[in-house]
């Protein structure tokens, strides 16, 4: 019986650290899926010293808050403890993102992001029903034009549809 107090711990992003973190990733979907919840689970790493963060589970389920999966739920943990970057941390999570997670993600600006399934891995398996995309069709549909899409956007254009930013940029100039 090996004792894994004496294990030397691997050095934080080395294959066996990642491999863990990805591992706790997937625990957190799979309990997640126990409690009727979706199989999404998420680890923010600090990537230097290793530590984890935050976990977080897909709450969509149990919420009924749709922007509520793990990634954002993690984001959102972090920034109510005060942090609004994820500069100097890895992602792990269970399945590559979708473009909402994708997207939250490069806002958030982490060093890496470590997924475990791809999205045609994940296709495979799961479909949560939306009526607007499926999994393999969600990505292509930002591609396209928006008067194609299957969400109809339309433009309303105030007198001055510039105004706000150009306020934000008047009074944010020296940031």
């Amino acid at each position: 019986m090996t004792d894994d107090a004496a294990r030397p711990t691997p050095p934080p992003g080395s294959p066996s650290d990642d491999a863990r973190h990805v591992r706790r990733a997937w625990d957190l979907a799979l309990q997640n899926v126990d409690e009727g919840g979706r199989p999404f689970g998420c680890v923010v790493v600090d990537a230097a010293t290793g530590e984890v963060l935050a976990e977080a589970r897909n709450q969509v389920a149990q919420s009924g808050d749709k922007t509520a999966h793990a990634e954002v739920v993690a984001i959102r943990e972090l920034a109510a403890r005060g942090r609004d970057t994820l500069e100097g941390c890895d992602v792990f999570v269970t399945a590559y993102p979708c473009p909402m997670c994708l997207g939250a993600l490069y806002y958030a600006q982490p060093d890496r992001l470590v997924h475990g399934a791809t999205r045609e891995q994940e296709d495979e398996h799961y479909e949560d029903g939306n009526a607007l995309f499926r999994l393999r069709t969600f990505y292509d549909e930002f591609a396209k034009d928006p008067k194609d899409r299957a969400l109809r956007a339309e433009q309303l254009e105030p007198d001055d549809p510039t105004r706000p930013f150009r306020e934000y940029t008047a009074r944010h100039a020296d940031a």
